[in-house]
């Protein structure tokens, strides 16, 4: 076991961490950083050329665990649960390809982990229970919020991840919290990456990413014209209830929608 205290920052490629990120190098250059990215191999091209822009911005580089690891990768873990997908109630994908990889990667080295978490919410994001592993807040404590992090995003050459133009957090391709209009922009944006997603279910066994419906079901024309339809109401629900009022609400619309709670790890 070190003795020295290791600062660790898991970077998502989600807007927050990579807000942190900045944050830290900027106002805490003094700290020795770690940023540490769970590559799962099913993720977006956008992330990953996104780590690249932070990378040049922190002139260094972001670990990628799992890189060695591809056969313990998600279809690795997809037979050792005989198929079952990963769901809301059974996140086992979080806890094999986020929380194990991290939590072997640290040892039993002291470690203060830097978390993304905002002044605005009400969570501690805190994702392993490791007795070496303390937790740091840094925009909790400096008061940072959701419209802070994304004027960070935009005054720094990182700027704001391209998936917001069509998705609302980070997260693998075939992530089970992403909403209806979502997984069309995923068929229309790589259809490669939802053709994928799509033959990992199996719906005659009740294994669908989403509840009570297949991505066959949900690519139907007929389907995807409803599922803009009532995007496309919603959206104009939100606008009738208020004019976006900041940057954050400008960029994503209905903030609502961004702040449902999914996995920690992940959220970020």
């Amino acid at each position: 076991m070190s003795e020295t205290m290791r600062h660790v920052l898991l970077v998502s490629g989600g807007k927050d961490s990579t807000a942190l990120a900045i944050y830290m190098k900027e106002h805490h250059p003094e700290i020795e950083m770690e940023y540490l990215f769970c590559d799962t191999h099913k993720e977006l091209p956008e992330t990953y050329e996104y780590l690249s822009r932070l990378e040049a911005f922190l002139g260094k580089p972001i670990t990628r665990l799992l890189e060695d690891e591809q056969e313990r990768g998600f279809d690795y873990w997809l037979d050792m649960y005989r198929g079952y997908l990963p769901s809301p109630n059974m996140r086992w994908c979080t806890r094999q390809l986020k929380i194990e990889p991290f939590e072997k990667y640290i040892g039993t080295d002291p470690v203060h982990l830097y978390i993304a978490i905002r002044a605005d919410e009400h969570r501690d994001g805190h994702i392993t229970s490791k007795p070496n592993v303390t937790p740091v807040y840094p925009f909790k404590e400096a008061g940072i919020t959701r419209e802070d992090v994304f004027r960070l995003l935009e005054e720094s050459s990182v700027g704001i991840p391209k998936y917001y133009e069509w998705r609302s957090r980070s997260g693998c391709t075939f992530c089970f919290f992403q909403r209806g209009i979502e997984w069309v922009g995923l068929l229309e944006r790589h259809p490669d990456k939802f053709e994928e997603a799509m033959q990992y279910e199996k719906p005659e066994e009740g294994y669908t990413w989403r509840e009570g419906e297949s991505l066959a079901d949900l690519a139907r024309p007929e389907r995807i014209a409803q599922i803009k339809l009532e995007e496309e109401k919603r959206q104009k629900r939100a606008a009738a209830r208020r004019r976006p009022k900041s940057l954050a609400e400008a960029f994503t619309g209905e903030m609502d929608a961004e702040e449902e709670v999914g996995c920690s790890i992940c959220h970020l």
